[in-house]
C-alpha cells in the first residue's frame, strides 16, 4: 500500500520539482561512474540518436523499479562473535523497496562458509511476514577455531549479483581442550627485489601461562616453496623469534606460516596465515563527480588501502611534472582523505605520500580530461543538498544549448529531477533533503540521451527512522533478578505503529563490542547493501554522529560504487536476465519420462511424506512436467514421489529437479577475518572455558605398539619409481572444513587451478601451462575427477615436483605428480533386501529434499531468588534472545528476563522495522550490582 502510493505522489512531485528547477538548470559533461576502490568501473555511453524527456526517463526508471523490484536481507544475531560449543542466535529480517517488509519471498537461505571458502552448511528458513528466525549450533566435530562468514539471499536475489546478498564475518574461538593459546605480530621490511618477514610468536598454556623453554619447529611455505625454516626456544615469556625472507612479487596471501611445539607427551602444530604479513599499500583516487576535468577546480577524494583490505593512513603532497607542490593530503580515517586541485590540460599530476611505518611511495592521479563537466556536492546544510555543476569552455562550445537532466534517486526510485539548457560554464542549484527518505542519494547529471555525465552520491539523514525508546523498571539489579523491559517506538508518521523486533541482552563485561565495528539494520540497509566494496567500521557512521562521522561518511561515499541499475541499462530497457522467481513457499518438481525417452502426459502421480501423513495428488502436464506447491516440511524428511498408478508403469522414470546454489565467490569482508582470535576474543573465551570445565572432551591417549601402514603411493606398482618421500604430504585429517577436494587442493597446498587444470604453482607462476599428473588410489583421472571425491575418505595427498623414475611425466605431457590416497573401506557381504535397496522401482522415487531447518528455543532460566550452594554456577553471555518481539497498535511491547549470576554491564540491543519500513534500533546499558 505504501509503495503504490508513493508512485502516485512521485508523479506529482515530478511535475513541481521539475517546474520550479528547470528555469535555473545549466549545465552537461562527460564522466564515468564511481567505482568501488578495487576496480573503478567506467559507464560505457548510451548510443541513441534522439533525446529522452526527462518525464520519460523517470517514468522508465520508476517502472523498471517496479517491475523488477529488489530483495535485500539483514541478519540480526545475538553477538558479534562465538566459541565452539556455542549456538549462534539470528532473525532475518527481507525488505523491499522503501525497506518495506516485502511480500516477495516466503524462503530465506543462510549459508556458513569457512575461511576456505567451503560450504560448512546451509539451512531454509520459513519467512513469515518478512522475517525468519533461525540457529545454527557450532558442534565440535564440524567447527574449529576460524573464521567464518555468513550469507544470506533469497533465491529471487540470485537473479542479482552475489554483492546483493548479506554478508557478515563471525570469527569463532575455542576454548574446549585448548592445548596452546597463541598471537602472532609481523614486522615487515621490503625493498624492490624482496622482502624480509619478522615474526614474534607467543604460546601460552590453556590456563594462559606463557609455555617456557618449549622446542618449536617452524617452517614458512609459500605458494608450495619454503621460504624459511628453523628451531627455537621459547623464552621466559613464552615468546619466540623468527625471521624469513621471500620475492617481492611473491603472492603471501597464499603461503602460511607452520609451527610445532612441543610439550610434555606431545607435539600441537599451528598454523597462521601470512596474508597479513607484509601488506603493500594501494592508493586510489576519485575525483568528485568523476573526472579531473580541464580548467575546473575538483575536490579529489583519495582511499589509502592495504593488501589486507584496511585502510592505511597517509599523508605528503600533490606535485605536477614540473614537482611543483599544487596540495598538501593528510589522510582523516581509516585511509581516506581529500584535497582540492584546479587540473590543467597537458599536466600530469602525482601523489608523494608517506606512510606510518615509514615507508614512502608516488602514485599518478587520473588523466585530465579535455572538456566535461564537473559536479560538486554540499551535504553540510541540515535541509538542503546545494549543487555545483560547473561545464569547461571546450565542453560549453561543442553542445551549446543542448538539454541536460539533474536526476536524484534513493533505492533506485527518482525522487527529485530537473531539466535545461547548457548555456552558461555554472550552475547551482539547492534541493530541500526532505524530497527524500534516509539513506543514499544518487545526484546524476545525464545528457538528454540519458547518458551519465558526472554522478555523486551523498548521504542524507531524515527524520524518518523509528524513534525507540527503551526502559527498564530499575537502573541497576542484582544476581538472578527478573528484568522487566519496555520497548516504545514512538509516535510515527504513518497510520499504526505496529513492528517487528528482536531484541539481544549480553553481558558486555564477558563479551566486549566494538561498536565501530558491528553490523546494525542500519549500517546494513542504508549503506552496505547499497554501495559496493568493503565498508570497514560500517556502524561508525551510525552511533553517536557528529560532523566528523558526517564529513567521513561523504568521504566514504566519493570512493565507493554505487550499486542500482545504470540510466544507460533503464534507457534501452535493458532487463536483468530473470531465471528465479521469488518463492512463496517450497516446492517439490521435476519430469516423468517413459522408457523410450518420451515425456509422460497427463501422467498421474502422488506425493507422500510418510512422517507426517501427508500426500497429495497431482498430475504431469504435456511436457511431463510436474510440480507440488505450498508444502512445508522440516528437512531431511522422506518425500516420495509415487507414479504406479499409471499404464505401463513398469515403464516410467522420475526425475526431480535440483535446486540452484549460488557459487562461492570470495569474502567480500575478508579484511574483518581475525589473525589472533586466541588473544582478540581472550575475555569471552575464558568465560567459556568456565562453562565448559565440567563438560571437557577426553583427551587422545597414544599407546605404544605398531603401528598399522597406512595407504601411500608404494602401494601401486604404477607409482613406485616416484621418490619414496614426496616433496610435500598432507594428511587427510588437515582437509576438514572442505567439501571439495578440488578447492583443498587448490587452495592450501601450493597447487594452482585455472581453466580447468591443476599446475603446480612453481610451474605455473614461472610462466609454465604443464599441469600435473593426478592419481587417485594409484589410477591416473582427470582433474575434474576430484569433484567427486569426499575429502573426508582421503587418507593422504602427496605431491612430487618430478616423476622420478616412472616415466608418467614424459608419457602424459605433464609435469609433476599428484597422488590421493583413499582410506580403506572394509566391505561387507550385501544381504538380499539391502541389493533390492540399490535397484528400487523406477516408478517411484523416495529422497530427502532440503526442507525448513529445524527450529529451536533459546532457554530461559526462571530463578525464584538467589542462588544456592547445590546450584551450578549460571555463566551465560547471551542473557536473553527474543526475535519476535511484536509492538501493539499504540507501537509499544514489554518483556521480561533474569540475569545471570555474575557482576557487570548488560547491553540490550532491539532492532526491527514496522510495517511501513520505518527502521529502528536502540542500545540500553544497565548495571548488575
Amino acid at each position: 500500500m505504501k509503495y503504490l502510493k508513493f508512485l502516485t505522489f512521485l508523479i506529482v512531485s515530478f511535475c513541481l520539482f521539475n517546474h520550479t528547477a528547470s528555469a535555473q538548470l545549466d549545465k552537461i559533461p562527460v564522466g564515468k561512474k564511481l567505482g568501488e576502490p578495487q576496480k573503478v568501473e567506467e559507464e560505457k555511453p548510451v548510443v541513441l540518436t534522439d533525446s529522452i524527456a526527462v518525464k520519460a526517463l523517470v517514468e522508465k526508471n520508476n517502472e523498471f523499479i517496479t517491475n523488477i523490484p529488489s530483495e535485500k536481507v539483514y541478519l540480526h544475531f545475538d553477538k558479534p562473535y562465538y566459541a565452539v560449543g556455542d549456538t549462534i542466535w539470528f532473525k532475518a529480517y527481507v525488505t523491499s523497496v522503501q525497506h518495506i517488509p516485502s511480500p516477495l519471498s516466503k524462503i530465506v537461505y543462510v549459508d556458513v562458509i569457512s575461511e576456505k571458502d567451503s560450504l560448512m552448511e546451509s539451512i531454509k528458513l520459513p519467512a513469515i511476514n518478512s522475517t525468519a528466525h533461525g540457529s545454527i549450533p557450532l558442534n565440535n566435530l564440524t567447527y574449529k577455531q576460524g573464521n567464518y562468514r555468513i550469507r544470506a539471499y533469497t533465491k529471487w536475489m540470485l537473479n542479482f549479483n552475489e554483492s546483493y546478498f548479506f554478508h557478515k564475518t563471525l570469527p569463532v574461538g575455542n576454548s574446549i581442550n585448548k592445548d596452546v593459546i597463541t598471537h602472532v605480530n609481523f614486522n615487515s621490511d621490503r625493498s624492490d627485489k624482496s622482502v624480509k618477514i619478522k615474526a614474534t610468536l607467543e604460546f601460552r598454556d590453556e590456563q594462559n601461562m606463557p609455555l617456557v623453554n618449549k622446542r618449536v619447529n617452524w617452517e614458512a611455505l609459500i605458494d608450495f616453496d619454503r621460504a624459511g625454516r628453523g628451531r627455537g626456544t621459547t623464552n621466559a615469556q613464552g615468546v619466540l623469534a623468527v625471521e624469513f625472507n621471500s620475492s617481492s612479487d611473491v603472492d603471501l596471501s597464499r603461503g602460511k606460516l607452520v609451527t610445532n611445539i612441543e610439550l610434555d607427551n606431545r607435539t600441537v602444530e599451528t598454523t597462521f596465515p601470512l596474508e597479513k604479513a607484509a601488506p603493500k599499500k594501494d592508493v586510489q583516487f576519485f575525483p568528485e563527480g568523476g573526472d579531473l576535468v580541464d580548467g575546473i577546480p575538483t575536490v579529489v577524494a583519495f582511499k589509502a588501502i592495504q593488501t589486507d583490505g584496511l585502510g592505511v593512513s597517509a599523508s605528503g603532497e600533490i606535485v605536477d611534472s614540473k614537482g611543483t607542490s599544487i596540495a598538501q593530503v593528510e589522510s582523516q580515517h581509516v585511509g581516506m582523505g581529500k584535497f582540492s586541485m584546479t587540473p590543467k590540460l597537458g599536466e600530469t599530476y602525482f601523489a608523494k605520500l608517506n606512510f606510518p611505518d615509514g615507508s614512502s611511495a608516488t602514485y599518478n592521479l587520473p588523466k585530465v580530461e579535455a572538456e566535461g563537466v564537473g559536479l560538486s556536492v554540499n551535504g553540510k546544510d541540515p535541509e538542503n543538498l546545494k549543487i555545483s555543476i560547473k561545464i569547461n569552455p571546450a565542453f560549453l562550445a561543442k553542445h551549446q544549448n543542448k538539454g541536460f537532466y539533474v536526476v536524484g534517486r534513493n533505492g533506485g526510485i527518482v525522487y527529485y529531477a530537473a531539466q535545461s539548457g547548457i548555456r552558461n560554464t555554472e550552475f547551482t542549484s539547492t534541493i530541500p533533503k526532505m524530497n527524500f527518505p534516509t539513506g543514499i542519494v544518487q545526484l546524476s547529471v545525464l545528457a538528454s540521451t540519458g547518458q551519465t555525465l558526472a554522478e555523486r552520491l551523498v548521504f542524507v539523514h531524515r527524520p524518518d527512522t523509528l524513534n525507540m525508546q527503551l526502559t527498564s523498571d530499575k537502573q541497576s539489579y542484582g544476581p538472578r533478578e527478573a528484568v522487566k523491559m519496555k520497548l516504545d517506538i514512538g509516535n510515527t508518521a504513518q497510520d499504526s505503529s505496529l513492528g517487528n523486533f528482536s531484541v539481544s541482552v549480553i553481558d558486555e563485561t564477558k563479551v566486549p563490542v566494538n561498536e565501530d565495528k558491528e553490523t546494525t539494520i542500519w549500517s546494513s540497509i542504508l549503506l552496505s547493501s547499497e554501495v559496493q566494496g568493503y565498508i570497514e567500521k560500517p556502524n561508525y557512521y551510525f552511533h553517536d554522529v557528529n560532523e566528523k562521522k558526517l564529513d567521513d561518511l561523504d568521504l566514504l561515499l566519493m570512493t565507493q560504487g554505487y550499486r542500482k541499475y545504470k540510466y544507460s541499462d533503464i534507457v534501452l530497457d535493458k532487463m536483468p536476465n530473470i531465471t528465479m522467481f521469488p518463492e512463496q513457499s517450497l516446492a517439490v518438481s521435476g519430469t516423468i519420462r517413459r522408457a523410450d525417452g518420451l515425456p509422460l502426459a497427463n501422467g498421474r502421480l502422488l506425493l507422500q511424506i510418510p512422517e507426517k501423513s501427508f500426500y497429495k495428488d497431482g498430475t504431469t502436464d504435456d511436457q511431463g512436467r510436474f510440480e507440488f506447491t505450498n508444502l512445508a516440511f522440516e528437512d531431511s524428511l522422506q518425500v516420495v514421489v509415487n507414479a504406479r498408478n499409471n499404464l505401463n508403469s513398469e515403464n516410467l522414470m522420475i526425475m526431480v529437479d535440483g535446486e540452484p546454489f549460488p557459487s562461492i565467490v570470495q569474502n567480500i569482508n575478508e579484511a574483518d577475518e581475525l589473525l589472533n582470535i586466541d588473544s582478540a576474543l581472550q575475555t569471552y573465551l575464558k568465560n567459556n572455558r568456565m562453562m565448559n570445565s565440567t563438560g571437557f572432551l577426553l583427551r587422545e591417549v597414544a599407546i605404544e605398539g605398531r603401528q598399522a601402514r597406512k595407504p601411500s603411493h608404494r602401494d601401486h606398482a604404477a607409482l613406485t619409481g616416484l621418490s619414496m618421500q614426496p616433496d610435500y604430504t598432507i594428511q587427510g585429517s588437515n582437509l576438514g572444513g572442505c567439501n571439495n577436494l578440488l578447492n583443498c587442493v587448490s587452495g592450501m597446498m601450493g597447487l594452482t587451478y585455472v581453466d580447468n587444470m591443476l599446475y603446480l604453482s612453481t610451474v605455473y607462476n614461472s610462466g609454465g601451462r604443464v599441469p600435473v599428473e593426478i592419481y587417485v588410489n594409484g589410477m591416473p583421472v582427470d582433474v575434474t575427477y576430484l569433484y567427486g571425491v569426499e575429502p573426508t575418505m582421503v587418507e593422504s595427498i602427496e605431491i612430487f615436483k618430478d616423476d622420478g623414475l616412472t616415466g608418467i611425466n614424459q608419457r602424459s605431457n605433464t609435469m609433476g605428480v599428484v597422488v590421493v590416497n583413499m582410506k580403506e573401506v572394509k566391505t561387507e557381504k550385501l544381504t538380499a533386501q539391502q541389493i533390492k535397496e540399490l535397484f528400487p522401482p523406477s516408478n517411484m522415487l523416495t529422497f530427502n529434499p532440503k526442507g525448513f531447518a529445524e527450529e529451536r528455543q533459546f532457554y530461559v532460566p526462571k530463578y525464584s531468588g538467589p542462588r544456592t550452594s547445590m546450584q551450578s554456577q549460571d555463566l551465560r553471555t547471551t542473557i536473553h534472545w527474543n526475535p519476535m518481539l511484536l509492538t501493539d497498535q499504540n507501537g509499544q511491547a514489554e518483556f521480561e528476563y533474569f540475569t545471570a549470576d555474575d557482576k557487570g554491564t548488560y547491553r540490550v540491543v532491539v532492532e526491527g522495522l514496522d510495517e511501513n519500513g520505518s527502521l529502528g534500533r536502540r542500545v540500553y546499558r544497565f548495571q548488575v550490582e
